[in-house]
């Protein structure tokens, strides 16, 4: 009786554990139903270590997003491959936003606040409509940056806005609004216009006459510049986002330093990163057409870009068109914001010396030395696993190696003797 009460007992707790989570599992079925509403939806596999480390931030994630219409779901690509093939998942995890026909693949941070901000953004509508004068004042608060349309929602300038506002959804906010909600706010220099806002400044995009009836001209015009716009004047630099940073067509002025994994940094590198980011703050009206700033906390991805162990604190500054890179010759510790203002000039008047680049030569050192910094975290971090895993295998090869030239060996040998037997045989019937 006592064990039969005991195993209630447990599956009752196992039972609440279970209700409490509020992530769906997904099979097969799910394709036919990913139509119906909204689906913020993790695909992964049981033996994969990354999938591990994100469940139990998955988990709050769904429990973040209950009370919203975004249904956060699992699936285990393993059992239910069908459903991976129709979602085209190539790793794990893939997480993806599902709303109708359409299938955002994110790509940002694993971190829930992140990936929580980035599904209300996505539960929206791609262009959300201004009704109320106030409404401007909240938009500034509660965003750092947004794009705006002003004017009468027609014409080929609206038509390419509300194009680019679904493909950039994932990254940025898009309102649409009236001369009369905005007049004293922001100034539109014509009666239709598209504009950022932008940590307090405000930056429209130039619609020149011989573009605005060039559909094709305007849309590609006007997809670069959101997609160089969308970017704060100093984000944090990673690897799930330095691809985005690559297509702006700006010279990239990064702030390294080097973050442990409580996100803290020491006070010199602190106030570094707090001197470059006065920089571009200042001098944003002068610094802005040619440079996106940002800093990066990792400095095992700022070597391999440089191809080079730099120390901490340091300034690297990334040509994003050709890839080659810039490094101040002084030590960046020492440097004042004017010497950094005076390097930044000379990399845009090239007149600084350049290095790196996208040559197959670089290609390949690159990878020579992201494969060298990789055995050499590993041997630091765990000596023995890294001599068993790379032991091993030369070993076999070493004993292959040996075991055919040895037979080689004794094949001479042994062909040599034969043929020594075979004279003297000749020889004793000669003088026989």
């Amino acid at each position: 009786m006592k064990g039969f009460i005991a195993i209630l007992f447990l599956t009752s707790i196992a039972f609440n554990f279970a209700s409490s989570s509020r992530v769906l599992e997904l099979s097969d079925k799910f394709n036919e139903i990913s139509n119906d509403g909204m689906w913020f939806v993790k695909f992964y596999a049981p033996w994969c270590a990354h999938c591990r480390r994100l469940e139990p931030i998955w988990a709050h994630v769904a429990q973040s997003l209950y009370n919203t219409p975004i249904k956060v779901a699992k699936v285990d690509c393993t059992r239910f491959t069908a459903v991976a093939t129709h979602f085209k998942v190539r790793a794990y995890p893939t997480i993806m936003f599902i709303k109708g026909s359409f299938q955002h693949e994110y790509n940002g941070e694993r971190e829930k606040d992140d990936m929580v901000n980035y599904a209300m953004r996505m539960a929206q509508p791609a262009i959300q409509k201004v009704t109320h004068a106030d409404s401007i004042g909240y938009l500034k608060e509660s965003h750092n940056i947004f794009f705006g349309y002003v004017g009468k929602q027609q014409g080929p300038l609206w038509e390419m806005f509300a194009l680019l506002a679904e493909k950039y959804q994932p990254h940025a906010w898009f309102y649409t609004m009236s001369h009369e909600l905005i007049k004293d706010e922001i100034h539109p220099p014509n009666n239709t216009a598209v504009f950022v806002y932008k940590e307090d400044g405000v930056y429209f995009f130039d619609v020149s006459p011989n573009i605005i009836n060039d559909k094709e001209t305007l849309n590609s015009s006007l997809d670069k510049w959101i997609n160089t716009e969308r970017f704060g004047y100093f984000p944090k630099i990673s690897r799930a986002n330095i691809h985005h940073f690559m297509d702006i067509n700006k010279y990239i002025v990064i702030a390294i330093v080097s973050e442990n994994k409580l996100g803290e940094i020491t006070q010199t590198e602190r106030d570094f990163k707090d001197m470059i980011e006065s920089i571009i703050r200042k001098k944003k009206n002068e610094l802005h057409d040619r440079f996106q700033f940002g800093w990066m906390g990792s400095p095992d991805l700022a070597n391999s870009i440089a191809m080079s162990e730099l120390t901490v604190p340091h300034l690297l500054v990334l040509n994003s068109t050709t890839s080659h890179h810039h490094i101040p010759d002084d030590d960046p510790v020492l440097m004042t914001p004017e010497a950094v203002v005076l390097f930044l000039d000379q990399i845009h008047n090239q007149e600084a010396p350049t290095y790196g680049g996208n040559h197959w030569l670089v290609r390949l050192y690159r990878a020579f030395f992201e494969a060298r910094s990789s055995l050499s975290n590993m041997w630091r971090g765990n000596p023995v696993l890294t001599a068993v895993v790379f032991g091993l295998p030369l070993g076999f090869l070493s004993l292959i190696c040996y075991s055919v030239c040895c037979a080689d060996m004794l094949d001479a040998d042994e062909d040599e003797e034969i043929g020594k037997n075979l004279k003297n045989m000749r020889f004793v019937k000669k003088y026989l």
